[in-house]
């Protein structure tokens, strides 16, 4: 009976066969050839390169943004999945379609649509700049941008998890003599930090390479407000291929360390936290 079970699919050499091409063909691959192409510089040429100071300037733009962006979202999709899980009230499910509208509204519009609305002469920026906050065409603006595209990753990874949390457990820590604050700090907060964990690094994933919500409304000054992707089309616009390829995998590599964090932290706190179970 286990062994039926176990052939639902086809064999496992041919689905291993299978998704090793599959990833070679759409990751790996690609990967080397980027690889590659820097490798035809000196290492002397690729430290110039990653080193010069508007590709570092943009480097702290990008991931400077895409961090903070990611840490709003943090704590904006788990009150906005708190919200769509613990309550219910009117036009809920008209609120919960909208938290996908980032997903399916191309990049493009949706940095037409905020630079229209946070411009000098929109329906924010016009107010905001009469206090003295500009946010178009300034770091502000991709950080705003960035939490736009960003905040469904968060929503979406945080919310099954909090639906599946039973209530018995909040019920028994109240009897049990515990507060509100205690009952989530030490009940459900725990359960929710890997997911939230998940959802944090996604954020922080698209938002250090988003370009099309980015484009618009930063302004892409040099030393200010230009972005490292946006450099990267530029390198290529110049037709400086090794150029571009080395400021990508310098991108490359600080994404891969984040990452690797992030994951290590949330292995961390999943063994953690089964253990204590």
């Amino acid at each position: 009976m286990a062994a039926a079970r176990a052939r639902v699919l086809p064999g496992f050499g041919l689905t291993m066969g299978y998704t090793l091409l599959y990833l070679s063909l759409i990751v790996l691959i690609p990967l080397a050839a980027l690889g590659l192409k820097t490798a035809t510089l000196t290492w002397e040429q690729f430290w110039g390169v990653i080193t010069d100071a508007r590709v570092l300037a943009a480097y702290r733009l990008s991931f400077g943004a895409a961090f903070l962006a990611a840490l709003v979202n943090l704590f904006a999709g788990l009150l906005v999945a708190w919200v769509l899980v613990r309550y219910t009230f009117p036009a809920k499910r008209l609120v919960d379609a909208m938290v996908d509208l980032p997903f399916a509204l191309p990049t493009a519009v949706a940095g037409i649509a905020l630079t229209a609305l946070y411009a000098p002469n929109g329906w924010l920026g016009e107010p905001l700049e009469k206090l003295g906050l500009k946010v178009a065409f300034t770091p502000l603006g991709i950080v705003i941008a960035l939490i736009f595209i960003g905040l469904p990753f968060v929503v979406r990874t945080v919310q099954p998890v909090l639906e599946d949390i039973e209530r018995e457990l909040e019920e028994a820590a109240r009897c049990l003599g515990a507060t509100r604050w205690q009952t989530f700090t030490r009940v459900i907060f725990p359960a929710l930090v890997p997911a939230l964990l998940t959802g944090f690094a996604l954020a922080l994933a698209r938002g250090i390479g988003e370009f099309g919500s980015v484009i618009f409304i930063a302004g892409n000054i040099p030393m200010q407000s230009e972005i490292a992707p946006l450099l990267i089309i530029a390198k290529i616009e110049q037709h400086d291929i090794p150029g571009a390829t080395a400021i990508a995998v310098g991108m490359l590599v600080i994404s891969f360390v984040l990452l690797l964090v992030i994951n290590g932290l949330q292995w961390w706190q999943q063994k953690r936290f089964g253990g204590a179970r």
